[in-house]
């Protein structure tokens, strides 16, 4: 999901064309920008946040610490009408619009957030921001505080000097974010994938704040199987001779294996009807075979190899783990029991997943349903149909479309 140009990212997967396909591949803080009181027409701009210094749920200080985040709609004069938008794993806070004419896309939630669509923009604040130790540093609309990024003291890259920071982290500025904007409620959370897991912790850590809950193809905790995907993740840029353990910003960065990393996550976060249904057994090179040289490439593999290598031009390897690392932490509540963390959500919850998903299986996900639901907060599951797997929480998301709409005004 790492083109020139961020607005056209989905989660995991780019624009590109190989051969016949061609589809989506994909308290100290100062608000230094506001939202004018106009309808929102489409376009976005991109803008900054910084707090001085923040303490890490592991007690250690960062600062300063500065994230982009851009809004869609207006604030109203109560301030009650905010919606925040939580991204995933390789996302940014680019949920709807376009930051110019020309973008060949507008941001991955652009069908249900805008002007009559189930986010109406014409009632509702919608809200997202970069997180900490956001994926895509190096992307120019990107703006996060992660071991990319220079040390207040050195002036050179933290590295992994860098803190680690947890999902809870990430509630946390989001909160002194909005309470910079004497936000004090939200009307509701909203994320997919890693997202999905920042809104479980919003409404658990702060209940009274929640007004409504809407994870997407999310659990409340990284299972065994998620722990064990995500350090395959990990994988390839620690097997880097480059990746130096994470000093290499003076030098070569780890390319080969951040690209190795990408392909993974690109390829997890679809599904196998995806793949059957959109190649073949073509090969990349057709004066190549496959069968009888070992360099020679099948279809799909280049155009994986293609995706991730695009991904990686404005990806941070670093980042990357330091994401692997607070995926891997999460755990609802940020406690040792997750029945404790679920039962302290009280916001109506609207669940939705993908039956298919192979990242976060679906049993998990209902089992927080389930969870959720003992400590008597009403849910809802709703199930999104697709053949693109995790994938089909983004793309596929119009279908929950109406749902969506009368939760809100529930």
């Amino acid at each position: 999901m790492h083109d020139s140009n961020a607005s056209s990212r989905t989660p995991d997967t780019l624009h590109v064309n190989h051969g016949r396909f061609a589809g989506l591949v994909v308290a100290g803080a100062l608000m230094l920008a506001v939202t004018a009181a106009t309808a929102w027409d489409g376009q976005v701009e991109k803008q900054v946040f910084e707090m001085p210094e923040y303490t890490t749920t592991g007690g250690e200080a960062i600062g300063p610490v500065r994230i982009g985040w851009e809004a869609y709609g207006t604030l109203n004069e109560a301030k009650d009408n905010a919606i925040l938008i939580t991204h995933f794993f390789s996302g940014t806070s680019h949920a709807a619009g376009r930051y110019a004419e020309d973008d060949p896309a507008p941001g991955y939630w652009d069908a249900i957030i805008g002007p009559g669509k189930p986010l109406d923009t014409d009632e509702y604040y919608i809200i997202a921001s970069d997180t900490l130790v956001n994926l895509n540093a190096h992307d120019p609309n990107v703006i996060t505080t992660g071991p990319a990024t220079p040390h207040p003291d050195t002036g050179e890259p933290w590295g992994t000097d860098f803190p680690l920071v947890t999902i809870r982290d990430f509630v946390e500025v989001q909160k002194a974010l909005l309470e910079s904007q004497g936000i004090e409620r939200l009307h509701a959370v909203m994320g997919a994938s890693m997202g999905a897991l920042q809104a479980y912790e919003w409404a658990s850590a702060y209940p009274e704040r929640v007004e409504r809950l809407i994870p997407v193809i999310g659990a409340g905790a990284a299972d065994p199987w998620l722990l064990a995907t995500l350090s395959a993740w990990a994988a390839p840029i620690r097997l880097d001779a480059n990746w130096n353990d994470g000093d290499y910003y003076d030098g070569e960065p780890p390319l080969d294996g951040l690209r190795e990393s990408l392909k993974l996550v690109t390829l997890n976060a679809n599904h196998w009807q995806w793949a059957n249904e959109t190649f073949d057994r073509s090969w990349a090179d057709e004066q190549a075979d496959p069968a009888r040289d070992l360099d020679a490439r099948y279809a799909i593999e280049q155009t994986l190899d293609d995706i991730a290598a695009a991904r990686a031009e404005v990806a941070d390897a670093n980042h990357l783990l330091y994401l692997v690392k607070a995926n891997q932490a999460f755990l609802t509540g940020h406690g040792e029991s997750l029945e404790e963390g679920l039962a302290r959500i009280d916001a109506p919850t609207l669940m939705l997943y993908s039956e298919d998903d192979l990242v976060f299986a679906p049993e998990s996900v209902r089992e927080t349903a389930d969870m959720i639901e003992a400590g008597g907060t009403p849910v809802e599951q709703v199930t999104l149909a697709g053949n693109r797997g995790h994938l089909d929480g983004v793309l596929a998301i119009q279908q929950a479309g109406d749902r969506i709409r009368d939760f809100l005004a529930e």
